[in-house]
């Protein structure tokens, strides 16, 4: 399966401007968030990464488009109809290609050699099949979430045939739908905010925007489930975790754990007990 385009939305409320906060990567260089984003899909092999924007805010976006021209296509959403409309705006642009989706909100943080991103378009090639990245979350994390309900693939430990995805689910449903033989307990796999997926999910993504009345948002995580029900879906625990920028102290907890990944995570303690002592002698 060859991947060679993205899809990043960044249409929607609550996400205009997370993605274009600045943060300062683990060896001392100040990025914007969408940067990095843009960045580890390149050096994975993407060649086109379509940003979903409001309306009329192209001029805001002028220094991405500049810095990654050629690859950088911009797509207005003509309103906020959500997440799995700003998908669907782009089928056309896809063709009948396979594509990888990003959520814009999250910064991703790697422990292996490879980037998340990475990790994820290699399981992709290799098994021809959807993939969502994933990561065991606590149930107290429930509420912020779609949840993956699975087997694990024989002989792995860290791919699943996803059977199930539900949004947000309470918690005496995840324990009935989505309990995975060998977690930890108490612990669920969640979308990480990165997939690869066949253009298989636009059926139905198209089935239900017919069915939606005034007012309604197209979702995607429905759409996922109704893919997994269709034909084969991993999920794949990537080396790695993500931060969710919209959750409490999202920007600073982003740019601590780029910071204490980086190759200048002994200077950054430093730092931080030198603030630690700072805070410590005031409040003397």
């Amino acid at each position: 399966m060859k991947l060679t385009k993205a899809i990043i939305p960044m249409a929607g409320p609550a996400h205009r401007d997370l993605p274009l906060q600045h943060v300062t990567t683990g060896d001392g260089r100040t990025k914007r968030v969408a940067a990095l984003q843009i960045e580890e899909l390149i050096a994975a092999g993407i060649r086109e990464v379509a940003l979903v924007t409001p309306p009329g805010t192209h001029p805001v976006f002028e220094e991405l488009v500049r810095q990654f021209a050629p690859a950088i296509v911009l797509k207005e959403q003509a309103e906020p109809r959500g997440f799995g409309d700003a998908v669907l705006g782009l089928e056309r642009w896809v063709k009948d290609e396979p594509f990888v989706l990003q959520v814009c909100d999250h910064v991703f943080v790697t422990y292996a050699k490879q980037s998340c991103t990475a990790q994820l378009i290699e399981v992709a090639r290799r098994e021809g099949s959807s993939v969502s990245a994933v990561q065991a979350t606590a149930e107290s994390q429930l509420p912020y979430f779609g949840v993956v309900g699975g087997q694990r693939v024989h002989g792995t430990e860290d791919l699943y045939v996803v059977e199930t995805i539900i949004e947000k689910p309470t918690p005496t449903v995840a324990e009935v739908e989505c309990l995975i033989p060998g977690l930890r307990l108490g612990s669920y796999l969640a979308l990480f905010g990165t997939h690869a997926l066949t253009p298989d999910v636009f059926r139905p993504l198209r089935e239900r925007s017919d069915a939606l009345k005034p007012g309604q948002k197209l979702g995607l995580t429905e759409s996922l489930a109704a893919l997994a029900s269709r034909e084969r879906y991993l999920g794949l625990e990537v080396h790695g975790h993500r931060v969710d920028l919209e959750g409490p102290f999202g920007l600073l907890r982003a740019q601590l754990a780029l910071a204490l990944h980086g190759e200048r995570r002994d200077t950054v303690l430093r730092l931080m007990l030198e603030e630690v002592a700072y805070a410590d002698r005031r409040q003397g």
